[in-house]
């Protein structure tokens, strides 16, 4: 079954007003990603792009557009013209993290969700020949050199470092934060030693697990992923910590809804065709769909809880 058949077959689509099915791009699409080349985020976009483009009869054109934890990229897509031609992967907590901490250059309010795409726990990865087993081996170590044990994340705010500042507090712990512009370049520095855990996602460390390049501490995730379901969790290991990135697209605030209804129906279809899903299988993408509303409601609510925590804990270095 071609993608254009099966996505004419699917219901949601089938609800969409006819100005939703028909609205067709006039030209090549820009799809923005606020990290480096290489990273989960940009995998994930570019194979996402790839499919939707069959769909969409334009090119889908991956821009890489790093810097400030995500505000860079993101800042971009904020300013873009609203007419679904310019649209952008948006990664909490990142996203919804920024405005909160610092004067960023976009609000939430700037978006408009178009469809979440991955949910991605989050992970402490160690090489192989690192001394600490476990997330008890590693608080032991963190006590008795307080400030020394490096550990790599996408940046202040992100989900990685907001998950390594809960697991500070509960083990009472004080560790030494290294920012990169993407997980790729956290992944260059452990493998490089240059740091001595990476806090990355489960989907972007699994790879190199399963070839005996990376060894997980734990995950994040409330229950095992399937995927790597021989790691514990956190919380099975006495660490109340769940945390990890919701990747997903989202169009410039004032898109019409027609477009942003086409675009979520695109992706859909997308995330149901069986090559997509082998070929997200295959780069470790945890996937999960929601649409528009959906989406927005996660980032809101996302949002308050996020607030909250900040004026009990700014998480600012």
């Amino acid at each position: 079954m071609t993608t254009r058949r099966l996505l004419l077959a699917s219901p949601a689509l089938l609800a969409m007003p006819a100005a939703a099915q028909n609205w067709q791009p006039e030209r090549a699409i820009t799809m923005i990603v606020a990290f480096a080349p290489g990273g989960g985020t940009d995998v994930a976009a570019r194979t996402l792009a790839r499919f939707m483009e069959r769909e969409l009869g334009q090119s889908v054109v991956v821009h890489n557009r790093a810097g400030a934890g995500g505000e860079v990229g993101w800042a971009e897509l904020a300013r873009a013209r609203p007419d679904g031609l310019t649209i952008g992967f948006i990664n909490t907590p990142n996203l919804v993290t920024i405005p909160i901490e610092r004067q960023a250059r976009y609000r939430l309010e700037d978006f408009a969700p178009i469809a979440n795409v991955v949910d991605d726990p989050g992970g402490f990865w160690v090489l192989p020949d690192s001394p600490w087993r476990n997330l008890a081996d590693l608080a032991a170590a963190a006590r008795a050199a307080p400030g020394t044990i490096s550990y790599g994340t996408t940046g202040v705010g992100s989900d990685d470092h907001l998950a390594t500042l809960a697991f500070e507090r509960l083990t009472g712990t004080r560790l030494l934060h290294v920012p990169f512009n993407g997980s790729s370049q956290v992944r260059n520095a452990i493998l490089g030693r240059n740091i001595q855990i990476a806090a990355m996602n489960m989907g972007e460390g699994v790879g190199d697990f399963r070839q005996g390049v990376l060894r997980p501490l734990g995950q994040m995730a409330e229950t095992r992923w399937a995927n790597t379901n021989d790691v514990p969790t956190f919380r099975e290991q006495g660490f109340d910590v769940v945390d990890g990135s919701l990747r997903g697209l989202a169009a410039p605030a004032g898109t019409p809804a027609p477009v942003l209804q086409r675009l979520a129906a695109v992706v859909r279809g997308v995330m149901e065709h069986p090559d997509f899903v082998a070929a997200a299988t295959q780069q470790q993408l945890p996937l999960r769909f929601l649409d528009p509303d959906q989406h927005r409601a996660v980032l809101f609510a996302m949002r308050e809880n996020y607030q909250r925590m900040w004026a009990q804990h700014p998480w600012r270095d």
